[in-house]
């Protein structure tokens, strides 16, 4: 029996929708102080206690993104200051922060790239892993699966509309 044409339609609108949608970041902090989450271009900033997740939400397609954590930061509001990964003084990050900072960085698309740079120097333990993907682990400033400068190749890769990524400090 054939499919009728509005039932194929509906499918391919299904299966479109299904790779255009939002991925979700689990973030976790497990260090034993305060963790301060900055994000681009998404805009995440918040204070993650030790022990707090907090899910962010990124659009699909979204490319050229980091999450890295700001540590011995102290905010009145939206302004403040943070020893390591700072942005200029905001809470919620426009711009890259300030050395040292350990980056999880990702491009969503049709194949999903991610990786940890310490081309910007070292701050903060990070694992950062998608579901279907290898985890990487970087517990200190020369750790194996980081990129140490900017032609190293530990990028990873997972199918393309992955729904699913994780990234904890202090594993």
């Amino acid at each position: 029996m054939a499919a009728s044409p509005w039932a194929l339609i509906l499918l391919l609108a299904a299966a479109f929708a299904a790779g255009t949608g939002a991925t979700t970041f689990s973030i976790t902090n497990r260090c034993s102080y305060a963790v301060w989450l900055a994000a681009i271009p998404v805009g995440g900033g918040r204070r993650l206690n030790s022990g707090d997740t907090w899910n962010l939400e990124v659009p699909g397609g979204t490319s050229a993104a980091r999450i890295w954590g700001r540590t011995g930061c102290n905010f009145n509001g939206d302004r403040g200051s943070c020893a390591t990964g700072d942005c200029a003084g905001a809470l919620h990050c426009g711009l890259s922060g300030r050395p040292p900072a350990t980056l999880a960085e990702f491009s969503l698309g049709s194949q999903d790239y991610y990786d940890i740079s310490v081309i910007d120097g070292y701050n903060v333990p990070m694992d950062f892993s998608c579901s279907t993907g290898v985890a990487l682990r970087c517990r200190d400033a020369g750790c194996y699966d980081a990129y140490h400068q900017p032609n190293d190749i530990r990028t990873k890769s997972c199918g393309g509309g992955n729904r699913s990524f994780r990234v904890v400090f202090c594993p």
